[in-house]
Order: structure tokens, then sequence, then C-alpha cells
């Protein structure tokens, strides 16, 4: 029987993560251009740098969530064998497509925390105004979407291999009505 203990931290950490990856979409850098005519160069002056803080965060938690799934699981490679048959099968499947979408979520987590954190401050005389470095609208919610995935890959690759290791455990039928031993 799975653990309701490891199904709701993974669930909790997993939200969790999803929430702040949302955050980090709505709470993006916006640049503003601040033109100083004395000195003949330009600032560029960024809103909030919260989005940074969420990214880093979401990704830390999504970490933390795939942790808490693979011990429990011992990574699906490790322990006992389990029972062949459908629930190992389909546990192999979301092992492998819940690290895919891991991998994605935190990478885009990832990318959008360090470019959201790039700020450029100044820039010499110029025409028109300065180029001033702005993550792409997307980024995070792409991460925050994939975020979801792997949640729910990881709670149906928990699921399975619970099923599966309890199969294991159950001795196999005996068919016939006697057993026949040597006397």
């Amino acid at each position: 029987m799975a653990s309701i203990i490891v199904i709701a931290a993974v669930l909790v950490l997993d939200v969790l993560a999803f929430v702040l990856a949302i955050g980090a979409e709505r709470r993006r850098s916006y640049v503003n251009y601040v033109s100083v005519d004395p000195a003949g160069g330009s600032y560029c002056v960024y809103s909030s740098d919260a989005s940074t803080a969420y990214g880093v965060s979401a990704l830390l938690l999504l970490l933390a969530a795939q942790a808490v799934a693979m011990v429990a699981t011992r990574c699906f490679c490790c322990g006992r064998a389990l029972s062949p048959g459908r629930w190992r099968a389909w546990s192999g499947i979301c092992f492998i497509v819940c690290w895919v979408t891991f991998v994605i979520a935190e990478l885009c987590l990832l990318a959008g925390s360090v470019r959201n954190a790039y700020h450029t401050k100044y820039f010499p005389k110029g025409d028109g105004p300065p180029p001033c470095a702005m993550l792409r609208k997307g980024v995070f919610a792409a991460g925050a979407a994939f975020t979801f995935l792997t949640a729910l890959f990881t709670e149906l690759h928990y699921l399975f291999y619970a099923r599966a290791r309890d199969a294991a455990a159950v001795a196999p039928p005996i068919v016939g009505g006697i057993g026949m031993t040597r006397m």
C-alpha cells in the first residue's frame, strides 16, 4: 500500500513549487528607461526582482519533491525486485516521463531566474533607448506547466511502484487442489 505521508509530502512540495512558478511569471521584472541629459547616458530602471527569488524557491521545492519520491521508490532500480506485470511497466513509463519533465521544469526555472536576475544598469550616450535586458514572457509559465506534469507523473510513478511492490510480496496461488510432497 502506498504511504499517505509520502504522497502528501510530494504533493505539497509540488503544489508549492507550481504556485511559486506562477508567481514568478506574474512578478517578472519590467524595465523603464531613464534618460540623464547632463552626462549623456541612459539608465535602465527595473521593477521588482521578486520573480528571481520565486523561481529559485520553486526550483528548490521541485528538487526536494523529486528527492522525496525517488528515496521512497529507491529510484526504481535499487531494492528488492518488483513483480513483473502492468504495474511495474506503468511505473517504469511514469519514472522516465517524470524525470524528463523534471529536467525541463528545472531548466526553465533556472534559466528564467538567471535571466531575470541579470540587469543592465548603464549605457553610454547613443541613439534611442538603451538595450535593457528583459526576460521573455512565458519562461516561468513553461516551468510551471512542466512542474505540474512532473507532479502528476511522480505521483503516478509512486502509486504504480507501490502496487508492483505489494504484488511482489504476495505468494503465487497454488494451482491444483492437493500439493504433492515426498515422503
